[in-house]
């Protein structure tokens, strides 16, 4: 199959500003050449499963941190980098990854991104101690960054209308399925104990999986790429590395380690780093090139809104998975099993509104998301509720309440975060747009998890509380609630 050309749309980039305001209509049809640039069901499905496997390993690791620690004999430094190394280099080089699929062929590097992630997480699996382990994982992450933009800039290049907003819920449904599956799955996949693989298991089931998903996007998959690819941008690339590299790395790693100076050098290099990366960045684009960050992607009303809101709500969720992970093996003393199928009603929830969201969507727009965020507010205090009055002797069902609201919540706001980030992206910046979308999403969810994670340990450390520490938590997760409801106001009424 030869790769397809996609052709701007007729408010291309050239005039970036034109879609300036709402920027949550839906775009026009986007010409396409043969039939091949048509997704199928069986390619859409392929698209699906390649994007969840980067997403799930991302959470997959949290219920099994306990386990690689005593058989690895790792500390809390190097058990943290297994998290934060996957998630610096999935972020680091996301936008690039978007780049080169809109030069290369995005299912060509789909494919090859494929057999790379699968590559790396059977590396993980076979890890004979912890820094191999860290080394791999960084691999898996920079493999997953190739992997992922592919899979939403196909899906807005092969799709328009009212098939793209299904498939981008579909997607959004599977992202935030992927986000609580990877805790239920890792928490199984460890107790089973398959072959006396234990924690390893985690990783080694990607080696099926990613031979399944490489066969069917091979063979379904459309082939698309940009008609005007745009070169490499080298010194864009290697900025926005070293900013979000000074800013994950000492927040993931800087309270295990005691805070040494380099933590403090890299936090205070960050935005020197930022504003290195803006002025570059602009003065390419002045200069009538292509950056890896076009600041006139930002002219985009859907972007800025779409960006505004899945910022807040991914260190949200990244920082809570990450913080009930802790708290209910270390201080509720859950197995991997209990701890990850607590999480089951935030599952099934999650994913019944996620299917209904696109007809509440079409029916009461915008309002949708002040609701959601209203019952995640709502599903945050009956949280700290349980957890002030029930602890230490609380069991799964007692969290199932909380939990349940917390998936209605998220299924109904997660697909029309992406559907409006992309609504009027015109399809010669799909692969651009979709690497900074998912920046912004796995990069927060690395924030969230650093500070997030570091507010619940330095309470429970102070404190001795991990009761009380997890209540004061979810007070600071609530504060990230309200500030997305406040941010969904400014939304138009319909979507």
């Amino acid at each position: 199959m030869t790769e397809t050309a996609q052709s701007p749309t007729a408010h291309g980039a050239a005039n970036p500003t034109a879609a300036g305001g709402a920027g949550v209509a839906a775009a026009p049809p986007t010409p396409r050449t043969g039939r091949a640039s048509v997704l199928s069901g069986a390619g859409l499905l392929a698209l699906l499963l390649c994007a969840a496997l980067p997403i799930l390993d991302f959470f997959i690791v949290n219920v099994a941190l306990p386990s690689m620690g005593r058989e690895l004999r790792a500390g809390p430094a190097l058990l943290e980098l297994v998290v934060a190394g996957y998630g610096v280099a999935f972020a680091v080089l996301l936008v690039l990854g978007g780049r080169l699929g809109d030069t290369f062929g995005r299912r060509r590097l789909l494919l090859i991104a494929m057999t790379a992630f699968t590559l790396s997480s059977i590396a993980c699996g076979l890890a004979p101690n912890a820094a191999v382990l860290v080394g791999a994982r960084i691999l898996q992450g920079a493999s997953a960054a190739l992997l992922n933009p592919q899979v939403l800039a196909t899906l807005h290049a092969t799709t328009s209308g009212d098939r793209r907003n299904r498939a981008l819920s579909l997607y959004g449904a599977m992202a935030g399925l992927a986000m609580v599956a990877g805790q239920i799955l890792g928490g199984l996949l460890v107790a089973a104990d398959i072959g006396g693989a234990g924690w390893r298991a985690v990783f080694l089931v990607n080696g099926p999986v990613g031979v399944i998903a490489f066969i069917l996007a091979w063979r379904t998959v459309p082939a698309t790429r940009s008609d005007r690819p745009a070169p490499v941008d080298l010194a864009g690339t290697a900025l926005l590395a070293i900013t979000l590299t000074a800013l994950l790395v000492p927040l993931s790693e800087g309270r295990a380690a005691g805070w040494p100076l380099w933590s403090w050098l890299c936090l205070a290099a960050c935005p020197i780093a930022a504003v290195a990366l803006l002025f570059v960045e602009r003065r390419q684009e002045h200069a009538g090139r292509l950056p890896l960050l076009p600041p006139s992607l930002f002219g985009f009303g859907g972007v800025r809104l779409g960006l505004g809101l899945i910022v807040p709500f991914s260190i949200n969720f990244g920082g809570f998975m990450f913080v009930m992970a802790i708290a209910l093996q270390q201080g509720l003393r859950f197995g991997p099993v209990q701890a990850g199928l607590t999480l089951a009603p935030l599952a099934v929830t999650h994913l019944l509104a996620s299917l209904v969201s696109p007809r509440l969507i079409g029916r009461f727009g915008s309002r949708v998301i002040q609701v959601a965020a209203s019952i995640h507010l709502i599903a945050l205090v009956v949280l700290g509720v349980t957890v002030l009055r029930g602890w230490p002797d609380l069991t799964a069902l007692d969290f199932a309440p909380a939990l349940a609201l917390w998936g209605v919540a998220s299924g109904s706001q997660i697909p029309v975060f992406f559907r409006i980030v992309l609504a009027d992206l015109p399809a010669d910046r799909a692969g651009i747009g979709s690497g900074v979308l998912v920046t912004f999403q796995q990069a927060s969810f690395a924030l969230g998890a650093a500070v997030i994670g570091t507010l619940f340990l330095s309470l429970e450390t102070a404190q001795g509380d991990p009761g009380k520490a997890l209540a004061e938590t979810v007070a600071a997760l609530a504060a990230l609630v309200l500030l997305t409801l406040t941010l969904s106001t400014r939304l138009p009424r319909r979507l």
